[in-house]
Formats: C-alpha cells, sequence, structure tokens
C-alpha cells in the first residue's frame, strides 16, 4: 500500500497508495522539479495518515492537508470500494478527511502538488503583543512566503522569534535536493536530552544554542526544508520518559489572552515544555470535523514528560487545564495526541461530531472501524 498510482507533471497532480510517506512521494516528484503541496514538519508520515487526521504544517494560507486533496478511495465496512471527491460523494470526503478512521479505511489520495523552489530563511524577534499584526502585514499579506512559525522558549513563552522562508533567486546554500534518509541525529537527540535535564537549560538554549543554529544564512529548495526526519526529535530511551505534542487552535482576536494564560498554565504545572511553535490556518470549509473552524494560530506545544503513572495523571491534569483556556477563548484542541480531554471538553470543541456518529452509524452500525479515539469519544 505504498506504491505510486500515477503522476501527471504537467497538471501538477498525483495519485498514491495512502501508505506511502511524504519522504517517499518527495523522490518520486523531486526529479520533475514538484513539490508537496501542504503536510506536516516531518517526511515520516504516511499520507493517508496524514489525511486522516487534516495534519497541516508551516505552509502560509495553505490550511490543512485536506485542502490539497482531489480525491480519495475509501473501502467501508461492508467492503465495497468507493470514489471519493468534492463532486462524487462529498460528504464521505469531508467524513474522511480529519475523520480518523471513523467511516472507513483510506487506500488511495489523490493530491494537488506545487513547484520546487528556492526559499531563503528569515529569523526576526517580534514582540509578543506585535505578533499578530507583523503575521498579517509580513507572512500572510507577502506573496512569496512559502513557510511559516514562530518559536516561544521557555519559561516565560513571551518572545516569538518568527522564522520564514520565501522565494528567492539567491544561490543555494544547500546544494542537496532532500535531506540524506541515512544522516544520523545522535547530537541533536543529545542536545534535547541535556536541555531538558540540566538546570537552566532552557536559558542555554535561548540564549545560545539556537541564536547561533538560526544565524546562519539558509537558502535551499522547498523539497529540502520539507524532508525533516523525525528522529531529530526521538529520545535517546523511552525507559523513563518521552517526548509528546499537544496543539490548540485559537481565533487570532484572542491571541495575546491565551499566549499568556497557556504560558501561566504551564509554569503552574511545571510542565517541561521544550517550545511552543505557533504556525496560522485560515477557516477549514472542508473537513466534517474541522480544527480550525475560524481563522487560528496554532500553537504546537512538545514537552518531555515521565513515563510512569503518576507523571501520566500530572500530563492529564495540564492538559485539560489547557484545553479549557483554548474552549474559553473560542478554540479548539486536536485530536491525534493522548486522550486526556473529558468528554465534555470533546463535545464542546467538536460540536459537528454527532454530525459524524449519525452518518458512521448509518454506513458501519455494527462499528467494524474503531480505534482509541473514537471509542472514548463517539
Amino acid at each position: 500500500m505504498n506504491q505510486l498510482v500515477w503522476l501527471d507533471a504537467a497538471a501538477k497532480t498525483v495519485r498514491v497508495q495512502a501508505g506511502m510517506t511524504w519522504r517517499d512521494l518527495q523522490e518520486a516528484i523531486d526529479r520533475v522539479d514538484l513539490a508537496v503541496m501542504t503536510m506536516q514538519s516531518y517526511s515520516n508520515f504516511s499520507i493517508g495518515g496524514a489525511v486522516s487526521v487534516n495534519a497541516h504544517g508551516r505552509y502560509v494560507g495553505n490550511g490543512p492537508v485536506g485542502y490539497s486533496v482531489r480525491a480519495l478511495q475509501l473501502v467501508l465496512a461492508d467492503g465495497a470500494v468507493i470514489e471519493a471527491s468534492r463532486t462524487q460523494r462529498p460528504e464521505m470526503f469531508r467524513a474522511a478527511i480529519g475523520g480518523y478512521g471513523a467511516i472507513g479505511a483510506i487506500t488511495e489520495v489523490e493530491l494537488d502538488l506545487a513547484l520546487n523552489e528556492r526559499i531563503e530563511r528569515s529569523v526576526i524577534p517580534v514582540a509578543l503583543e506585535d505578533y499578530p499584526a507583523y503575521f498579517q502585514e509580513s507572512v500572510k499579506g507577502d506573496a512569496d512566503c512559502i513557510l511559516h512559525n514562530a518559536d516561544l522558549l521557555p519559561p516565560l513563552f513571551n518572545a516569538p522569534v518568527a522564522i520564514s522562508w520565501r522565494r528567492t533567486n539567491q544561490p543555494l546554500t544547500e546544494p542537496a535536493k532532500l535531506i540524506a534518509r541515512n544522516k544520523s541525529y545522535g547530537t541533536e537527540q543529545n542536545v534535547i536530552f541535556t536541555l531538558t535535564e540540566l538546570p537552566g537549560g532552557a536559558a542555554i538554549r535561548a540564549k545560545l544554542i539556537d541564536p547561533l543554529l538560526l544565524k546562519k544564512p539558509a537558502v535551499v529548495w522547498r523539497n529540502f526544508a520539507a524532508s525533516l526526519d523525525v528522529a531529530e526529535l526521538e529520545p535517546r530511551t523511552r525507559r523513563m520518559s518521552t517526548y509528546a505534542l499537544q496543539e490548540y487552535f485559537v481565533p487570532p482576536r484572542h491571541f495575546m489572552e491565551f499566549t499568556r494564560e497557556m504560558a501561566s498554565v504551564i509554569r503552574k504545572h511545571e510542565a517541561n515544555v521544550l517550545n511552543i511553535s505557533i504556525r496560522h490556518s485560515p477557516p477549514d470549509t472542508l473537513a466534517l470535523l474541522p480544527w480550525a473552524k475560524d481563522e487560528v494560530f496554532s500553537f504546537v506545544v512538545y514537552y518531555k514528560q515521565r513515563i510512569h503513572q503518576a507523571a501520566m495523571r500530572r500530563a492529564g491534569d495540564w492538559t485539560r487545564e489547557m484545553i479549557a483556556t483554548a474552549l474559553k477563548y473560542d478554540g479548539r484542541y486536536y485530536l491525534p495526541y493522548q486522550l486526556h480531554a473529558t468528554g465534555k471538553q470533546f463535545a464542546r470543541s467538536y460540536p459537528e461530531a454527532s454530525a459524524l456518529r449519525a452518518l458512521k452509524h448509518a454506513i458501519d452500525p455494527t462499528g467494524k472501524f474503531s480505534n482509541a479515539l473514537w471509542a472514548e469519544y463517539l
């Protein structure tokens, strides 16, 4: 289930089996100077999986991956193999994108592609209160800006560092088209481990390590920037601790209030948050279960936690408080991560789940397709 079905380079479209990873696709399309339109920051994930969670990345103005999906092949509970798109069985199409497998299994995905262009990095510190206006004027308002995120670092999470990648004709600083598959990430893993265990590690990172890494000029191919390997985030061992993610989506009008309260919750619970990455999405009018009902800033929280039961309970406590804070400011939380939300929090975040539940009962009445998420909330 990981093969290329067909590629139309002239039309910038492709069809793949759902088990193909973004990296596999990048290798197939790079040779014809094409790139993935929208994907996660890391290329290891399967394309079918990314569609099922309606993933997003750092792409400016693109929204979630669902917007680049042209059509899907689905296998239903009764064994039927169907085609779904915006014009053919649109209700199935909308339910499959970001539906976490509730209505069936995605087996093929047809996608729009983009040109593989040179992009140049810029790194600009921005005052927290200025960031929404900066984003609107200098990022969203710049047609050449392809990728963008802003990093917030501990302990205060109040000083965004805006990182943007824009189209350029400048000479490449990295000639490779894609990051090598066999690259070793031992140094990165050791640095992250050290910074999260040593007293003052956050200050060392903010004042020394990140500025050194980001001040170097960078001009790369779009495919190179999108071929990151999630191995760089992997812990050296999971015997005692692991790294995890949470994500929250909040309308721009509540950016300041949410950011400050989010930081307060993290400090209150002494959560070991390594960084928070801010992204953006326009409203999602496609998915039946949208995480961006309105225009939103997304806050991707990357943290370290111990794996014993008491630590898991503490993580649940501060996660539920984070979700409550997002809901307070008309926001939502992202569903793929640890199932800490209460049933009421899920229902408030995703009132559209009732429509998904009704469709599932109609086409999968025995509940053949299930998982931990839907066993808990649907």
